[in-house]
Order: structure tokens, then C-alpha cells, then sequence
């Protein structure tokens, strides 16, 4: 476990405060923790969120088409 020692303005000492009492922990420190980790999966882990897996569901249907050997790739190029 890393510890650090942070300076917080009265705004942001009242939100952890808040949080702290929402969620029912027992420091600021757990506060802390939870809203690292929410961020954490809205903002730096979309790849995760079912809206992205919805986005690549979109981009995967009928954009690709499946060749059973070279020459009916060689076929379609051609065709272009």
C-alpha cells in the first residue's frame, strides 16, 4: 500500500465528506479510494463500459465480408 499525504481546499474536503457518509466508510482514505476507482471505470477504462461493447457491435455489422481463399479476394479487388 502506497500512503500519501495530499492538500485538499474546504470544497473538496466536504465532497469526500459526503461520499464518506453516502457510501458508509469509515475514512476519507476509503473515500478517496472510490472515487479513484470511479473514475477509473468511467473515464479510463471505456473499452469495459457496455456502451463501448454496443459501438463495436455497430462498426462489426456489414462492414466486413468473408472470403473462403485468396482467389475470391483476388475477384473482388478486381471487381472494384
Amino acid at each position: 500500500m502506497v500512503q500519501a499525504i495530499i492538500s485538499l481546499g474546504e470544497n473538496e474536503d466536504r465532497v469526500l465528506t459526503i461520499v464518506k457518509g453516502k457510501f458508509g466508510l469509515k475514512t476519507k482514505s476509503e473515500a478517496v479510494n472510490l472515487v479513484i476507482k470511479k473514475y477509473e471505470e468511467q473515464l479510463l477504462e471505456p473499452h469495459l463500459r457496455p456502451e463501448y461493447k454496443n459501438e463495436l457491435l455497430k462498426i462489426d455489422k456489414g462492414k466486413f465480408k468473408r472470403f473462403s481463399d485468396i482467389k475470391e479476394l483476388r475477384k473482388e479487388i478486381e471487381n472494384v
